[in-house]
């Protein structure tokens, strides 16, 4: 095997790996997956080097930059996860941890139909 087939290869794998799993194996490919399919074995075959097509296909370069986007994408919903992690909540569990992170608790809430106990 050349080394531009196991770059390619190698290339592949790495989009797949960034790309979110399927959730069963039933499920058909997302049109992404056969279009990655279509590249690989077009780069791949040595035939389709010299030929040229009118439409555009994408170089290993274009694929190396998608890879390297998909990856800080990753990297930067990771960061933002680690660095708010009251993003998700709403806004009442917010309130109540800012609270307690500064060493107060919130008065509990009187509702309707409470009866002290």
């Amino acid at each position: 095997m050349s080394a531009a087939k196991t770059n390619i290869l190698h290339l592949y794998r790495a989009l797949l790996r960034e790309l979110p799993p399927r959730p069963l194996l039933t499920t058909p490919r997302a049109p992404l997956h056969q279009r990655l399919r279509d590249f690989v074995s077009s780069a791949a075959s040595p035939a389709s080097a010299g030929a040229s097509t009118p439409v555009h296909q994408p170089s290993v370069a274009e694929a190396e930059q998608l890879l390297a986007y998909l990856q800080a994408q990753r990297e930067y919903v990771t960061l933002l996860e680690r660095y708010n992690p009251g993003m998700g909540m709403d806004e009442e569990t917010r309130v109540r941890l800012t609270a307690k992170r500064v060493g107060m608790d919130l008065p509990k809430e009187f509702q309707e139909g409470e009866e002290d106990k």
